[in-house]
């Protein structure tokens, strides 16, 4: 795979594949539709404006992977945003898939855990009629551990809220469920990120407030100590490169099962 920093100088994206996204957004968020107005606004909002989801896509940073782990899911829009993918793609419809854009990856089965409960309820309410993917959301703290089998292990925006001590354990669980050659994706806050760093943790302790209810204290480290962990836990960094909005300072990591 080629270094995620050269996919990061971004060009204005033909109108055609802006429309084709904007349609994709459409086609994930309508899950939430049966999760009720709160979940299905959440889901549009979220899925066009955070450039993870898209560049997930358009990199094929999951390509191949059919069995996902999603650590701190929240109401599992990456399972809506994979689904979502795949039926776009295999559509005959003009247009309904980015030009350029490798396939995306058929979901097989899906194991979202999360510890807040609401979000567990509209994530079982959106799927409970889709029988495309073995979808499940279990309500649980992702420090627990245990988490079964995969081909990928997704931690976006989670493992910053949890002490260092307990991001060793998540990522050494993490690792127990991946062959070698699996992957883990995670995204997490950059200690040395600049004059972004106050902007990124103000946003997600108040992300954590309004989720979980209280103000948590956020744990991170440097883009190469995050690298230093991934090796001592059995992963091979892949790559590293800031995917967040501009002015966060939060940072996508890709790690290798050895």
């Amino acid at each position: 795979m080629r270094d995620l920093a050269q996919c990061l100088c971004w060009h204005a994206a033909p109108a055609n594949t802006e429309t084709t996204v904007q349609a994709l957004v459409e086609a994930a968020s309508a899950y939430y539709r049966a999760a009720g107005k709160f979940a299905w606004h959440f889901a549009r909002g979220k899925l066009k404006a955070d450039p993870a989801y898209r560049f997930i896509l358009q990199e094929g940073l999951l390509r191949g992977c059919t069995r996902l782990i999603d650590l701190g899911a929240g109401q599992g829009l990456l399972a809506a945003w994979l689904l979502a993918a795949h039926s776009r793609h295999a559509s005959e419809h003009n247009g309904a898939w980015p030009r350029g854009w490798p396939p995306p990856p058929l979901l097989a089965s899906y194991t979202g855990i999360e510890i807040n409960a609401q979000e567990v309820r509209r994530a079982r309410r959106a799927f409970a009629l889709d029988s495309a993917a073995h979808i499940r959301m279990l309500h649980a703290d992702i420090a627990a551990g245990d988490y079964g089998q995969a081909d990928a292990v997704v931690l976006l925006d989670v493992l910053h809220y949890n002490d260092f001590s307990a991001q060793e354990h998540i990522l050494k669980c993490a690792r127990a469920a991946l062959a070698p050659g699996g992957l883990l994706l995670l995204r997490v806050g950059d200690a040395a990120g600049g004059h972004r760093v106050a902007l990124s943790q103000a946003f997600d302790r108040t992300v954590a407030l309004m989720r979980r209810g209280k103000w948590l204290r956020l744990h991170c480290r440097a883009g190469a100590e995050w690298q230093e962990l991934l090796v001592r836990q059995g992963f091979v960094p892949r790559a590293l490169s800031r995917v967040s909005a501009a002015t966060f300072s939060n940072t996508l990591l890709l790690g290798e099962a050895a």
